[in-house]
């Protein structure tokens, strides 16, 4: 039992120094010990003093370690508040944690500017550390520098780290051409339904590899003298699918065809990072992309992710449901532009800058100033498409916005199996929405929001739609274990806080 605090001690430790951006040696000079001292406690190999608990938790600002064990986190929010000022959109989770997995493909450092600094971005460190990728942040905790070793060591992957993120589906596409056998734990993160990774195999296949999943892991194979030999069709445009048949692409012998492949944010982020590491593309931008792969990628590169768009749509949310007028600078225009023209249409005040190019030289930037406005429901449903269609991760804040607008709305959430469900949480807050069936709401408005406490969705834009939806209610409400924000968005409450919010994180004691 003893062994097994001092493990959770530890992990809390680490997560702890992580968040602050430090090494385990600055840590230790901080504390006035060794490197290998914080080793040994972080994998919990040492006892550990309530002194020097105290000692850590003051070093690294964080209550997380000073009682040795972390309860979940909650936010209380005083709602009813405008919003007011300008806020920056930061670089996008989707992209960072996709730039993550494509540095396996690199033998060399990669330098990647601004990353997202979120849970999501943390287990994936955890699970490529664990392999024996030296990571670090530098430039005052705001660059990630990454560096592989000669040889992976897949026998120590973090499984726990692993099974809380589904971007380590990801790792598929670079590691067969780092390894000839492997084995990764079941994919995690929010929880959506099932999503089959039978669309990842398909076009995994084609690069000799075959995967059997057994006892909670997936057990791959790698066939090198199996080449792709004709253009690779994507069963379904999806992002992570794209993104996975690029990374076993670029380092193909070769010209691989990829049709039907998303053209997503994300995807067009990787794109520009494989250009990078000296890898040729074509197509970017459209369905069909063509990779000249290089089998040897030894480069020292450094990279930007550009801002996120669904970020930029989850402040553009806030504005509209707590009736502000605010200012969102760095917003990708590119992949939000249905989104603006549906909102146009619904009668929202706005006006946007001129364009400029995000710090990657290619996308688009605009900042955006909302004013309140008087919503009227759309005459069409809101649904999702492959972009440049309305985002899938958009379409649960048109819930919120739908709520304040006059009329009904039909939301049709046709991918996922759960998330429409999750919507109906707003109903605690004084919404009215209609579940028709796991995929479509029916949403009247105007509403009269109300405080409430609840439980956080277990998916991430429901949750934070809860919490835009309890910024606009008139008195203090309680969102508990807010883990499922923390994966995608970084210091959102300190953020909103910034701009006129009222929240305020705390733990049980």
């Amino acid at each position: 039992m003893a062994d097994d605090y001092l493990v959770r001690i530890g992990k809390l430790i680490r997560d702890a120094r992580q968040h602050r951006g430090w090494t385990q040696t600055q840590l230790a000079e901080a504390l006035g010990t060794s490197q290998s001292a914080v080793n040994r406690i972080e994998r919990g190999n040492q006892n550990i003093s309530l002194e020097m608990i105290a000692r850590i938790g003051e070093a690294l600002d964080s209550e997380i370690v000073s009682l040795g064990y972390a309860g979940p986190m909650h936010l209380r929010v005083v709602g009813g508040r405008r919003l007011s000022g300008a806020i920056d959109v930061k670089t996008s989770k989707n992209a960072c944690v996709a730039l993550l997995c494509a540095s396996l493909l690199n033998k060399g450092r990669t330098v990647l500017r601004r990353v997202a600094r979120i849970e999501e971005v943390y287990r994936l460190l955890e699970v490529l550390n664990s392999i024996g990728v030296r990571t670090r942040w530098i430039n005052d905790g705001v660059d990630l520098e990454l560096v592989p070793p000669a040889e992976l060591e897949m026998a120590a992957i973090d499984a726990d780290a692993a099974v809380r993120t589904r971007s380590i589906i990801m790792f598929l596409g670079p590691l067969l051409h780092r390894v000839d056998h492997f084995k990764l734990p079941y994919a995690g993160g929010c929880d959506l339904g099932t999503r089959t990774i039978e669309p990842h195999m398909i076009a995994l296949r084609r690069f000799g590899l075959d995967i059997a999943a057994t006892e909670g892991q997936y057990h791959a194979r790698v066939d090198r003298t199996v080449r792709p030999d004709r253009p690779i069709v994507l069963t379904e445009r999806g992002d992570t699918v794209t993104e996975n048949a690029l990374l076993a692409a670029a380092r193909h012998d070769g010209v691989t065809v990829i049709r039907n492949a998303s053209s997503n944010y994300m995807v067009q982020d990787l794109c520009f990072f494989l250009e990078a590491l000296g890898v040729k593309v074509e197509g970017i931008g459209t369905t069909t992309l063509t990779v000249h792969g290089v089998p040897n990628i030894d480069a020292d590169v450094d990279y930007s992710p550009s801002e996120d768009p669904v970020e930029a749509m989850s402040l553009l949310a806030a504005a509209v449901v707590t009736e502000s007028e605010l200012t969102v600078r760095r917003v990708p225009i590119e992949f939000l532009e249905i989104e603006l023209a549906v909102l146009e249409e619904m009668g929202l005040d706005h006006d946007r800058s001129p364009e400029y190019f995000a710090d990657n030289g290619r996308t688009r930037l605009v900042d955006l100033t909302v004013r309140p406005s008087k919503l009227e429901a759309p005459i069409d449903k809101i649904h999702p498409m492959p972009f440049p269609g309305l985002n899938i991760d958009n379409v649960p804040f048109f819930a919120a916005i739908a709520a304040v607008a006059q009329g009904q709305t039909l939301i049709h959430d046709w991918v996922y199996d759960n998330r429409a469900i999750y919507l109906t949480d707003l109903n605690r807050l004084g919404g009215r929405l209609q579940l028709l069936d796991p995929h479509r709401v029916l949403v009247e408005g105007p509403t009269r929001w109300r405080a409430a406490e609840m439980m956080c969705p277990p998916a991430l834009r429901p949750a934070v739609v809860v919490l835009l939806a309890m910024m606009a209610a008139e008195g203090t409400s309680v969102l508990r274990n807010v883990y499922v924000i923390n994966r995608g968005y970084e210091d959102l409450a300190e953020r909103l806080n910034s701009i006129g919010a009222q929240i305020e994180i705390f733990r049980d004691i």
